[in-house]
């Protein structure tokens, strides 16, 4: 079976989507890419998280054409194929639709630098892309256009729909969007009370050169 361990990891990622609550039913969508190949997995599209093996999980190439497995891929293939093209160091995409992000995207606003773990995303804010109905090339347009736009980012919110994010590895890009999450909920929480506080550039960044050296050294302690 091709992309085998990629295609487990969707299946773990996407029952954690669930249980989290980044996504509602059969929302939201994970893939990984290898570069390698040119190859892509992705979550097949309209089959709950719990229901889905990794032999559902469809294989394709960036440009659409299915290489491996019986299901309909993700409607969003191709968003998550052009999240690839305009960030090569990605290998792995997360789309959720989570409560407070979404919040955000229905009201029009980014996701601002209200905590200091918007770091996590690579820029000062998350920005936002014009509304486009979902599954549709102009939506994978719109948002490649936004990433192209900012090019720190790794995260882009969708103007009421949701969020995709992007790393290094899908524990990366779920991690992000779990961060962003977090972030999206402080600041709308910090605006039904008054004005939340938008961290700097220069504190964006402090924090972001903490972060390089947050955690356990690379091959564990001494």
């Amino acid at each position: 079976m091709l992309m085998e361990d990629a295609r487990a990891r969707i299946v773990a990622f996407g029952r954690r989507i669930a249980t989290e609550g980044l996504a509602v039913g059969t929302s939201g969508n994970l893939s990984e890419y290898d570069p390698t190949t040119g190859l892509m997995a992705i979550s097949p599209s309209g089959l709950g998280y719990f229901e889905t093996t990794p032999a559902d999980v469809v294989v394709l190439r960036l440009d659409g054409g299915v290489v491996e497995g019986g299901r309909r891929p993700s409607s969003e293939a191709p968003l998550h194929a052009e999240v690839y093209r305009r960030r090569p160091a990605a290998r792995a995409v997360v789309h959720t639709h989570s409560p407070y992000a979404t919040t955000l995207a229905a009201l029009g606003e980014p996701i601002r630098a209200v905590h200091f773990t918007i770091a996590d995303s690579g820029a000062e804010e998350v920005p936002l892309s014009p509304y486009v109905t979902f599954g549709t090339p102009g939506l994978a347009a719109s948002v490649g256009k936004a990433f192209g736009e900012h090019p720190g980012t790794n995260a882009v919110l969708m103007e009421s729909h949701g969020l995709v994010a992007c790393g290094p590895s899908m524990g990366a890009a779920f991690g992000l969007a779990v961060n962003l999450e977090f972030v999206s909920r402080i600041q709308w929480q910090a605006e039904c009370v008054g004005t939340p506080r938008v961290l700097s550039g220069e504190e964006v960044t402090g924090a972001s050169r903490r972060f390089e050296t947050y955690g356990q050294p690379a091959g564990g302690t001494a």
